[in-house]
């Protein structure tokens, strides 16, 4: 068998783009109708789209976040990467202008969770944090296993999230190291860009695009709602 070594890493680069693109048009796909279409926005609503699973992550602060620490708490949910170069960026100001608005709400809490967490350790979390003021106390980067990730973003909240280089590895022999550049700057990593509403039983009510400014006005009234419900 030939080994990974064997392609030049400009064939290889090619590859992975390629499937880079097959798999974010299939993943987009997957996660249904876009909002603004003649379907009604199906994913907002407050309608009871399944409930997020027990999981163990660490907070930048170092301190490990269970499910159980965000009971009773109305929350929104993102994920994203700290050297993305495109929509994490304007989703982390997005939650930093919900926050702000949001300031009077003490039951609300936002969570962030990185997809490269074998660069987002807790010391990068905080500085990438500290960029958009996040509030420690209603603000939570967490970081941890990326199996464990990955299965809560699939599984859990049923959103996109995919290494490519290493569906490329995988696609192609099933063997062979990542690249070199695996976990530095120019890595990508494909994952939803929606926020995700969850309610004080951790049920999800919502799927939201974060740069929709009528989706953000309607996420801000639903989150609301859940805030008055006992």
């Amino acid at each position: 068998m030939i080994g990974w070594s064997a392609f030049p890493r400009a064939a290889a680069g090619l590859v992975i783009v390629a499937l880079a693109g097959l798999l974010g048009t299939a993943l987009w796909t997957w996660q249904g109708p876009r909002q603004g279409t003649s379907e009604e926005r199906p994913l907002e609503g407050l309608k009871i789209f399944g409930t997020v699973p027990d999981f163990s992550l660490v907070e930048r602060s170092g301190k490990r976040i269970i499910l159980a620490d965000l009971l009773g708490k109305v929350w929104i949910a993102n994920f994203i990467y700290t050297h993305c170069p495109d929509t994490c960026p304007l989703q982390s100001a997005q939650m930093a202008r919900l926050q702000k608005d949001l300031a009077a709400e003490t039951d609300i809490r936002l969570v962030s969770i990185s997809v490269d967490p074998e660069r987002d350790t807790p010391a990068v979390l905080s500085e990438y944090a500290g960029r958009f003021g996040a509030d420690p106390d209603r603000w939570l980067f967490l970081t941890g296993e990326k199996k464990a990730i990955y299965r809560l973003a699939q599984e859990g909240f049923r959103l996109s999230a995919v290494d490519p280089e290493e569906e490329v590895r995988s696609w192609l022999f099933g063997v062979a190291p990542v690249m070199a550049h695996h976990g530095q700057v120019g890595k990508t990593f494909l994952h939803s860009s929606r926020f995700v509403l969850v309610d004080r039983q951790a049920r999800i009510r919502g799927y939201y695009q974060f740069n929709d400014v009528e989706g953000m006005g309607r996420l801000v009234k639903d989150l609301k709602t859940l805030l008055r419900e006992k």
